[in-house]
């Protein structure tokens, strides 16, 4: 049986092995890890996924700022990674860890601006995430711009440098 637990009950190393195994060990390459840059990820939406006390699935938030040139900003959560141990990565994991941390984020008001980089079909498809705001948002390396998504009532559209927000406001 799989229990989702807040992401601190489960072993830094444990995430690390988990991430490498389902992105590779150049993971760290990427321009998502770029974006939120030296951030702390958001421990009331990061979560793992636990069965028989072995780490199997996890689901990471970070927090991001988007800069437009008029010089307002835009906090918003950056979704991702979200891991699962190849040889469960077509049993469901990964929905239920994005189900459970949108779930959470509704309950804060975190959904009203969350964002990733991620394959548009099934986000769009299952989660409602879509790249009609994002296509003029300026990221730290490379992207795919049909994969540069988000979803909420507070994203922000138009020009703009997104990065990491490396302190939480109080």
């Amino acid at each position: 049986m799989i229990e989702i637990v807040p992401i601190d009950a489960a072993m830094n190393a444990d995430i690390e092995r988990l991430l490498d195994h389902a992105f590779g060990t150049d993971r760290h390459e990427r321009t998502a890890y770029k974006v939120r840059g030296s951030a702390t990820p958001i421990a009331s939406l990061s979560f793992a996924a636990i069965e028989e006390r072995r780490l199997v699935g996890s689901i990471q938030c970070w927090p991001v700022i988007f800069t437009p040139g008029d010089g307002r900003t835009s906090d918003l959560v950056m979704v991702g990674p979200v891991a699962v141990e190849p040889e469960r990565q077509r049993d469901g994991l990964g929905r239920k860890l994005m189900q459970h941390m949108l779930a959470r984020a509704a309950e804060t008001g975190a959904d009203t601006a969350l964002m990733l980089i991620g394959d548009p079909e099934y986000y769009g498809r299952f989660f409602g995430f879509d790249a009609e705001r994002t296509g003029q948002w300026r990221l730290p390396g490379p992207v795919e711009r049909h994969r540069l998504l988000a979803r909420g009532a507070d994203v922000p559209a138009g020009e703009g440098d997104l990065g990491p927000r490396v302190a939480l406001p109080a």
